[in-house]
């Protein structure tokens, strides 16, 4: 089988799999994955078994650098550090040489070739050699992918998870049974519990990235690196988009999706500002059963908003703190705030009603994931790119909304 061959199998199996997925039919899907790793196992013992091949039919050369000075015998170029790369200011650590041989002194303690010790200069006026300052880390090692800063993980966090197959029902009940005080001898009424449940389906969430074949062969490895972490970012920030505002339609069901229970709502007026009462009242809408693990939940516009107001006695009702590991905790009133990017502020022009914070249980959301987040890659073979693939299998829905108490700022808003 050569490589080719390999790369087209492996890619009708991806295909079949993701069909399969499609059609809901997890169980074959997993058998055409596993199909694919015994392939990649497979390949992986050719390719070695080709490589010990290649080094034993390579004869073993003279060590001849030295010989001849910068021309080998005849003539012949026998240095592999190019003095090229020195002559032309190349950066020589940058060199694949320079990075293996780094490589081999840090595991194997094997010393760094003299040549990368430049010996005949000194690098202090006292005469001390380059040879006595160390290894030089590889330029590679140094070099990072500077992007913009995106908000994620906060919400996935504080939600339940769960893992079961897809069809998963629980059990919901709004009216629990009363108990009645009765003389000796006498009975109770029977009393009925209707129970209804919400049942989980499978949604999927695919991210795919692809590289061209000329970029991929040039690119560091910090790169791939840097992909692999776009990849889970792009899909942690889905998921906590759903969780707070998903329609529940081709994804979960997000909380902002729910009506909160009746008398559960404060509304701002369009043209009023955000005060302490507001706060005042949407404590007391909250259940007393259910004020224990709920925390306020907006965007870090609109907390900061209430920074600098107080209540009737002048002290502050808002306050950052920072805990042992030198992090902010914002808390309203003395409870906890979760900030996140995807609500609206109270500061935006408004259109239409809608809600800018709210209390919650996230205990509340369930998340259940039938297929966790797996990435493969792949050749693209019409293009030769290659491409980095995310899939899961997930569901969301708020299994509890009594703890919810939404904050709804009316259409026409003037920022405030």
């Amino acid at each position: 089988m050569n490589k080719k061959e390999y790369l087209e199998k492996r890619q009708n199996l991806i295909n079949e799999a993701e069909n399969l997925i499609n059609e809901d039919k997890i169980e074959e899907a997993n058998a055409k994955m596993e199909e694919v790793k015994q392939l990649d196992n497979q390949w992986e013992e050719i390719a070695k078994a080709q490589a010990n091949l290649n080094a034993l039919s390579e004869p073993k050369g003279i060590n001849i650098t030295n010989l001849a000075g910068t021309r080998g015998v005849d003539g012949v170029v026998v240095d592999t550090l190019d003095n090229n790369i020195i002559t032309n200011n190349e950066d020589m650590y940058n060199s694949i040489e320079y990075r293996k041989a780094f490589m081999n002194h840090v595991l194997k303690g094997t010393p760094i070739p003299e040549k990368f010790m430049n010996e005949d200069q000194n690098t202090k006026t006292t005469n001390t050699k380059t040879t006595d300052v160390g290894s030089v880390i590889p330029t590679t090692v140094l070099e990072k992918i500077v992007e913009k800063l995106e908000s994620t993980g906060m919400i996935l966090p504080l939600v339940t998870r769960t893992s079961y197959k897809g069809g998963l029902a629980i059990p919901t009940s709004s009216v629990k049974p009363v108990a009645t005080w009765v003389s000796e001898g006498e009975g109770s009424e029977k009393q009925s519990k209707p129970t209804g449940r919400i049942v989980f389906s499978y949604y999927k969430l695919r991210c795919a990235v692809s590289v061209s074949f000329e970029t991929s062969v040039v690119t560091l490895g910090v790169f791939e690196n840097t992909l692999i972490n776009n990849i889970a970012e792009a899909m942690t920030k889905a998921l906590e988009q759903a969780i707070i505002s998903g329609t529940g339609e081709g994804q979960p069901k997000g909380i902002l999706a729910e009506t909160a229970p009746e008398g559960q709502n404060i509304d701002i007026p369009a043209d009023a500002y955000v005060d302490y009462e507001t706060l005042i009242n949407a404590e007391a809408a909250l259940p007393l059963a259910y004020e224990n693990d709920a925390v306020w939940c907006m965007t870090k516009k609109t907390f900061m908003k209430f920074v600098g107001m107080t209540d009737q006695n002048g002290q502050p009702i808002a306050r950052v703190n920072y805990g042992i590991a030198g992090r902010p905790e914002r808390t309203l009133l003395g409870r906890t705030v979760v900030l996140n990017d995807y609500m609206t502020s109270i500061g935006a022009t408004i259109e239409k009603d809608t809600v800018v914070a709210f209390l919650f249980n996230f205990k509340d959301y369930v998340l259940n994931t039938n297929y966790n987040i797996t990435i493969k890659r792949y050749e693209d073979n019409e293009t030769d790119d290659q491409v980095t693939k995310a899939l899961m299998l997930v569901d969301g829905k708020v299994v509890d909304k009594n703890s919810l108490v939404t904050i709804t700022k009316k259409a026409g808003g003037s920022g405030k």
